[in-house]
C-alpha cells in the first residue's frame, strides 16, 4: 500500500506520530502485530492486542450521548477491518497523543467525521468522554479482558477521540483513534482502520440534488455513471440513468452555465488522450442537446486528456478514477 505522506515529513512537523510509516514495530509488541500501513503508533507505544478481519461492518459514532448508553448519530461502513490497541509508558499524555495524531491526519488530508477530547476524566455526554467512549465501543466489540482503555486506576486522567475518512484509488479509508490516560504514566490507544472497497463501480451513479452540492461547494462535479466502448466516445446505454439525473440538474439549473470536461488516464500517447478526452466530453454534450433539449449554447466541451488526474495512474484502480466526464461552472 503506497503511503499517504512521508514518514519524514510529519516527524519533522510533530516530532512524533508517523503517517504511513510500515512496518514499525517494538520488541514488546505482541506476537505478528504490527502497525497499519496508513497510519503507525505514537513512537514509544506498544502493541498489545491485533487483529485483522478481512471484512466486517464498524459503526463510528458522530453524536452525544442523548440517553442511557444511546447515541443518536452514527455513520456505519465496512470493509477490511484493522484493530490495533497500544499502550504507551512513562511521562507522556492523552492529550499529547491526541494533538498529535490530529495534526498528522489533517496534514494527510483526511476529513473528521468525530473528534472530541477531554483533560480529565469528567463523564460528559460530548464526543470523546469516558461516559461516551463505551457507548461508541459497544457497537464495535472489544475483547473481554486485556484493553485498558475504558479501564481506570487511582491516577485515571482524560479521553479523547478522533474519526477521519480519505478517499483513495481503491476506496474510502477510515481511521478511528481513541485514547485514555489510564493512569499517570500510561496512555492507552485504539486505532481502527476500516478500508472500503469500491467493488461494485458500475452501480454508482450520480444524482441531481448531490450534483447541487458539489457545483456549490466546489464549482465542478464528476459525472459517475457515464459508460463509454472501450478507446471509444461511444455512449453505452448503461449511461441513461446518469444521463437522467445530469438532464434533471440542468433544467433545474436553467440559468447556469457549463464546460463539459473528459479526462482519461495517462496509458498511451498524450495526443491520443486528449483527443479521445474532448470526443467523449463532445457526446456528452451532443446527447444532452438532442436527447433532453439542453440547449446548445449552455454546454461547452473541451478535453484535457491525462493532465488533472484524481489518483496515481500507477493502479488500475487509480486509472479507472480518472477516466471521467466533469462538469465545470462556466461563467
Amino acid at each position: 500500500m503506497k503511503p499517504l505522506l512521508s514518514a519524514l515529513t510529519v516527524a519533522a512537523v510533530l516530532g512524533g506520530v508517523f503517517i504511513g510509516a510500515s512496518g514499525y514495530g517494538h520488541a514488546a509488541d505482541i506476537a505478528d502485530a504490527q502497525d497499519h500501513p496508513v497510519i503507525s503508533r505514537y513512537p514509544g507505544s506498544e502493541i498489545k492486542w491485533y487483529d485483522v478481519q478481512a471484512f466486517a461492518p464498524y459503526f463510528i459514532a458522530t453524536g452525544p450521548v442523548t440517553g442511557y448508553r444511546k447515541i443518536d448519530d452514527w455513520q456505519e461502513t465496512q470493509g477490511r477491518l484493522t484493530r490495533i490497541y497500544y499502550e504507551l509508558s512513562g511521562e507522556k499524555t492523552h492529550t499529547e497523543v491526541y494533538a498529535n495524531y490530529k495534526k498528522a491526519l489533517t496534514d494527510a488530508g483526511f476529513t473528521f467525521a468525530a473528534q472530541g477530547l477531554f483533560a480529565n476524566s469528567e463523564q460528559s455526554a460530548e464526543i470523546g468522554s469516558r461516559k461516551w467512549l463505551p457507548v461508541h465501543f459497544a457497537r464495535n466489540d472489544l475483547p473481554p479482558v486485556g484493553i485498558r482503555l475504558m479501564q481506570g486506576s487511582s491516577t485515571s486522567g482524560g479521553s479523547a477521540f478522533l474519526a477521519a475518512s480519505k478517499e483513495r484509488a481503491a476506496g474510502v479509508v477510515y481511521v478511528v483513534i481513541a485514547v485514555t490516560q489510564y493512569s499517570e504514566d500510561i496512555v492507552a490507544t485504539m486505532i481502527d482502520v476500516i478500508e472500503e472497497d469500491t467493488v461494485e463501480t458500475d452501480l454508482v451513479t450520480v444524482d441531481a440534488e448531490a450534483m447541487g452540492d458539489d457545483i456549490d461547494e466546489y464549482g465542478r462535479v464528476t459525472l459517475d455513471g457515464l459508460y463509454f466502448d472501450h478507446d471509444k466516445a461511444t455512449l453505452t446505454a448503461a449511461s441513461k440513468p446518469a444521463l437522467d439525473e445530469i438532464a434533471k440538474f440542468l433544467k433545474q439549473r436553467g440559468s447556469m452555465n457549463f464546460y463539459v470536461v473528459g479526462h482519461t488516464d495517462a496509458v498511451g500517447s498524450f495526443d491520443y488522450n486528449t483527443s479521445l478526452a474532448k470526443r467523449r466530453a463532445q457526446t456528452v454534450a451532443s446527447t444532452l442537446n438532442n436527447d433532453y433539449d439542453i440547449a446548445t449554447q449552455r454546454l461547452e466541451p473541451h478535453g484535457v486528456g491525462p493532465l488533472v488526474p484524481v489518483f496515481s495512474n500507477s493502479s488500475e484502480g487509480g486509472r479507472a478514477k480518472n477516466r471521467r466526464v466533469e462538469l465545470v461552472e462556466r461563467p
